[in-house]
Formats: structure tokens, C-alpha cells, sequence
């Protein structure tokens, strides 16, 4: 029997969450609560004696009031940040309540074989090899740490040395080769790796962000460095798509390993209307990708996934007497760089069930139309200038200062003036870049919620912005 302390509070958390579900229309999509504000009620010392569990749900909604965002609303465009679907929810709240350690097969066998199921549709959806490892990590940036950890292996025991024990003290040097317009969290997994970011050569990239072919030819062509290559499967700016079935038979023929950062972008293998854009994708390595953008999961849902699903377990596994580990059975901590952990597949799951095929790639389209219709209906705006027009679902505006002879930094300044402008309206939220040297705002849309209404009523907040600065 359920003790009445926990249904009392799983009582107030249901009404919470339900309240701020109805309210993601009407409630401001900006946080509103200062700093301040927040450490006042939050920052409390903490008290000798405790308080009932339903209590302290209460106070939690209470004092974080004004100090959350909007993102899981349909007029969120800040970054590329989905809601959540009905079942994906759902499944996550079950996660907690089942509270199951899903590091081995003995500790949840559902929770075990439903990410190896969840890891099978993954891979059969991107189009990528069957018998490819996987792993269900928290974000694209445990993601790249665990794609990369297995490239180290592969290339290093290539070159002779075992990485796994004698670390990279005296081991031989490696390189990794990636375009100007990466994310960070390629920097961040070279530092966690050990590896620096001084290993890194940066490309060139075309006026469409693309590495330039003939820079790779030039860093690969006589080097005999061991070499990863990374490259892009929708970048955060514009959506932009390397040339993969012309680069990756480049970077093979010098033995490179070839890594996709497909955080967003690789989902659109899903949708037949835009698969073409990643074409030649499967021939890489390794890829990541995350739920929480276009799937529209919780967050904690990241993918990654290893052709040489050796080179993967090798660089993780690890055997205990006491994990109990049981025959033929898969073990996730073999996989992951983690040991305790969530069952982070349930909600990919549940969400993968709920769309089906057709319904995901409908909500890749959708999105995509949605984002082309909001950038032309921004960029129609007197004063407003469109600097990247939706190729999937990442597009730019500018805002232009009216003052005779205003030039790029004053352009800058009002793009900015904007952009706060419409956050502190409530009505819609984007958020700033600086890209090619320019302030822009981007414009992002994944969330399963938006529809043309909210396009319409944003593209109007921005234009009443645009007035007040």
C-alpha cells in the first residue's frame, strides 16, 4: 500500500504539473522572477526539522514561480528545444516511480531490453547499420564523449598502444578535423577526452556551411597522423548539412574516422521530404543525436551510436563481481560512460510509439513549413532583413537601425534591443546569435505544439517589438 505522505504528494505534483501544462498558452514564455527574487525564496537556510512531503512540493511551485521557461509552450524559438509529448511525459514521470538502476541487465531486464528495442528503431529510422553499438547517454555532449571515446580506442590500438590502460601519457598524437561552424560541445568532449583542443584543424566551410572538399584533400594528403573527422548533420545556426557522400570516401581512403554531430539534423532520415539533405550520412563512424529536440522526449534522452560496436564496448566495458551480469544479456554500463543511471530509453520509447513513422515525419515537415512561414513573416516586417532563410528548420533575421547611415554595429545594437523586447512581452521567445559576424535572431522550431496560430501571433509580437525599440 501507497503511504499517504507519498500519495499526498504525488496528489500536489499532478495538480502542479497539470496547471502548468493548461497555463503554457497564456503564461508569459520568458522567465519573469529576478535573480534576486529566486535566491530570496530558494536560497533558504536549511532547517533542522523537516516538513511533509506535499508541503514541500507546494512551496517548490510557490517559490519558483517567474523563474521558469517556457520551452515545452509552441511560441519557444530560442534554441533548438522540443516540448514534450503526452507519452513521453508519462513514461518519464513512470521512470521515477518505477526508480529502477538501468546500468544492467539483472537490475531492470524491462528496462534493459526496452533500450535495446528503442536503440534498434533508432537506428533503422536513421538509416544507419543494424549492427551498430548504441548507447542512451544524457545530451549530444555525452554523446560526442562516447562516440569519441571508442574512435580513441580504435585509432590508438590501430597505432599500438591500449589507451584503456596505459592512458595518453607518451601515446601516440591524434588529430581531429572539423569545420568553423561547430559546436561547442566538440571542444568540450576533446577536453573531457584528454585529448585538447589543440589537436584540433579547422576547415573552411562554403557560403552554405559546409566543409570545402578541397581543405580536407589538402589537411589529409600526405599525413600520416591518425585522424578524426567530424562533421555536421544540421548545425545550430542555419541547419546546415556537410556533403557527406562526397567527403566521408575522402576521409576513408586516408583512414580517418568519420563523426556526425547529427543532434538535431539526423532526424530528418525520418521524413522522406528531406532525407535527401543527409545523404550519405550511414557511411560515417559514429553519430549523435538527441531526443529532447525533434522527438520532443524530456530531456535526458541523447543518442549515440558506433559502427564498430567493439571499438565502443571496448573503450567502456568493465566487469564486476558483484554487478551479476547475465548470460547473452546486454549490459548498458558497457556502452555509456556512466554506471547508476535512469531508464533514459523509456520516454524515446513511449514517444517513438505515440508518432509512429508517419506521425514523426510529419512533425519533421511541420516544422520545417513552420519555421520557412515564420522567417518570411518576420522578414516582411519594414526594417526586418532576412540573413538565412529555413533550409529545414533554422533560420536568421536581422533588425535594421532606421538612423541614416547606421552601419553593422548599430544594426547589431537593435537586433539585440529586439529580441529583449519580445521576451519581455511574453508573447514569444527567441534567442541572439552572432553569425558571420553579425547579431541575428534565430529562429527554431521542433516543438510538436506549434501551429500556425502561433506563428501568426509571434510573427506579431515581433512586429510590436519592433515598434517599442
Amino acid at each position: 500500500m501507497m503511504d499517504e505522505a507519498s500519495r499526498s504528494a504525488l496528489k500536489a505534483a499532478y495538480h502542479h504539473a497539470g496547471k502548468w501544462l493548461e497555463e503554457l498558452d497564456t503564461r508569459p514564455i520568458g522567465a519573469t522572477a529576478t535573480r534576486e527574487d529566486l535566491r530570496t525564496r530558494l536560497g533558504r537556510s536549511l532547517a533542522d526539522q523537516g516538513v511533509p512531503a506535499s508541503q514541500v512540493i507546494d512551496e517548490l511551485v510557490r517559490d519558483t514561480d517567474g523563474g521558469l521557461v517556457g520551452s515545452s509552450g509552441s511560441r519557444f524559438f530560442g534554441w533548438v528545444i522540443g516540448g514534450t509529448l503526452p507519452s513521453a511525459l508519462a513514461a518519464d514521470w513512470l521512470v521515477s516511480a518505477w526508480d529502477q538502476n538501468a546500468a544492467i541487465h539483472a537490475c531492470s531486464p524491462a528496462e534493459a531490453i526496452i533500450e535495446e528495442a528503442t536503440g534498434a528503431w533508432l537506428k533503422d529510422l536513421f538509416g544507419l547499420p543494424c549492427n551498430a553499438g548504441f548507447a542512451f547517454v544524457t545530451g549530444t555532449q555525452a554523446a560526442h564523449v562516447t562516440c569519441l571515446a571508442a574512435a580513441r580506442h580504435r585509432l590508438l590500438q590501430q597505432a599500438g598502444w591500449n589507451v584503456e590502460r596505459d592512458g595518453l601519457t607518451g601515446a601516440p598524437l591524434l588529430r581531429v578535423l572539423t569545420g568553423s561552424e561547430r559546436h561547442g560541445s566538440i571542444d568540450r568532449a576533446l577536453r573531457l577526452l584528454g585529448l585538447g583542443t589543440g589537436c584540433m584543424d579547422v576547415l573552411p566551410c562554403d557560403p552554405q556551411g559546409r566543409i570545402v572538399r578541397e581543405a580536407l584533400e589538402a589537411a589529409l594528403d600526405g599525413s600520416s597522423t591518425p585522424t578524426i573527422l567530424v562533421l555536421q548533420a544540421g548545425d545550430l545556426n542555419i541547419g546546415a548539412f556537410d556533403a557527406f557522400a562526397e567527403l566521408i570516401p575522402i576521409a576513408k581512403r586516408h583512414g580517418a574516422w568519420v563523426h556526425v554531430d547529427g543532434a538535431f539534423g539526423l532526424w530528418v532520415r525520418a521524413c522522406p521530404a528531406y532525407r535527401h539533405l543527409a545523404a550519405g550520412v550511414e557511411l560515417a563512424d559514429s553519430w549523435t543525436n538527441d531526443g529532447h529536440k525533434w522527438l520532443n522526449t524530456p530531456f535526458d534522452c541523447g543518442y549515440a551510436i558506433v559502427k564498430d560496436a567493439e571499438a565502443q564496448r571496448a573503450a567502456f566495458s568493465y566487469q564486476a563481481s558483484y554487478a551479476q551480469s547475465v548470460d547473452q544479456a546486454r549490459d548498458q554500463l558497457e556502452w555509456n560512460p556512466e554506471w547508476s543511471r535512469r531508464g533514459r530509453a523509456v520516454p524515446t520509447y513511449a514517444a517513438l510509439r505515440e508518432l509512429g513513422r508517419e506521425g514523426l515525419a510529419n512533425l519533421i515537415e511541420r516544422s520545417c513549413n513552420h519555421a520557412r512561414a515564420l522567417v518570411t513573416g518576420i522578414g516582411a516586417l519594414p526594417g526586418a532583413q532576412i540573413e538565412w532563410l529555413p533550409t529545414i528548420n533554422q533560420g536568421l533575421v536581422r533588425f535594421l537601425d532606421p538612423a541614416t547611415g547606421a552601419g553593422d554595429a548599430a544594426h547589431d545594437r537593435r537586433t539585440d534591443a529586439v529580441i529583449a523586447r519580445v521576451a519581455a512581452g511574453g508573447t514569444a521567445f527567441f534567442s541572439g546569435t552572432t553569425w558571420r559576424g553579425k547579431r541575428c535572431m534565430r529562429v527554431s522550431v521542433c516543438n510538436w505544439r506549434t501551429d500556425a496560430e502561433a506563428i501568426s501571433r509571434s510573427t506579431e509580437a515581433v512586429r510590436l517589438a519592433m515598434i517599442d525599440t
